[in-house]
């Protein structure tokens, strides 16, 4: 991947990202998000200076197979949604679903592009990073810890009393697990890219079957 394919595949994908939030927010009846303007397809109304910007260029220019990162939170208000828990979850798989949905998706304009004279040619060069950016950022972001999406997803799952205490914790803990799972501490390798590699190689194969990369 070239590193402005790169760049692009990432602002493409964290966009949308964070329009699901807002989108599925809006959906179940709290105006919040859009009204702030975060139902928009407009990369810099999500920019985050280091999620969005920072983290992904160095990994990016460290060459790391996978690249991740996050961007500005959306917020919502929890006494505008019927079901304050439950919903809250959804909020939060929309991101996730969303890069999954569109990695589906240029999965299948790359079967297009592999006719022969296809017109998507062209787009060769973004296709794949679209792709393999889209997933990442999802299995990413689907890790059970605060504050990504998959620490809300797993407190609108739990039981009530659980999912309170598991919520405090995450708040308070949360993003010094995260730290933890990101730092080399596996013989040069972190936790968190031995839990990624594996699991986004694996979506990767029924996505892109044969490709190299994987």
């Amino acid at each position: 991947m070239s590193i402005l394919s790169s760049i692009v595949a990432f602002a493409v994908a964290i966009t949308i990202h964070e329009a699901a939030h807002a989108w599925m927010a809006d959906r179940l009846g709290d105006p919040t998000a859009r009204l702030a303007g975060r139902l928009s397809l407009n990369p810099l109304a999500h920019v985050d200076i280091y999620g969005t910007i920072l983290i992904p260029l160095i990994l990016i220019f460290l060459g790391s197979p996978f690249v991740f990162g996050w961007a500005k939170p959306v917020v919502f208000d929890p006494y505008n949604l019927k079901n304050p828990r439950s919903d809250s979850a959804l909020i939060s798989l929309a991101g996730p679903l969303s890069n999954l949905i569109l990695a589906t998706f240029f999965s299948l304009v790359l079967r297009i592009y592999s006719l022969p004279f296809s017109p998507l040619a062209v787009f060769s060069g973004l296709i794949y990073p679209l792709i393999i950016i889209n997933v990442a950022l999802a299995v990413f972001n689907l890790i059970p810890i605060h504050p990504l999406d998959g620490g809300k997803i797993l407190v609108g799952l739990l039981p009530p009393e659980t999912a309170r205490k598991i919520d405090l914790f995450l708040n308070r803990y949360g993003l010094m697990l995260l730290l933890f799972l990101i730092f080399p501490v596996f013989n040069g390798r972190s936790a968190l890219s031995l839990y990624l590699y594996p699991v986004v190689s694996f979506v990767l194969s029924i996505l892109i079957p044969g490709n190299p990369i994987i």
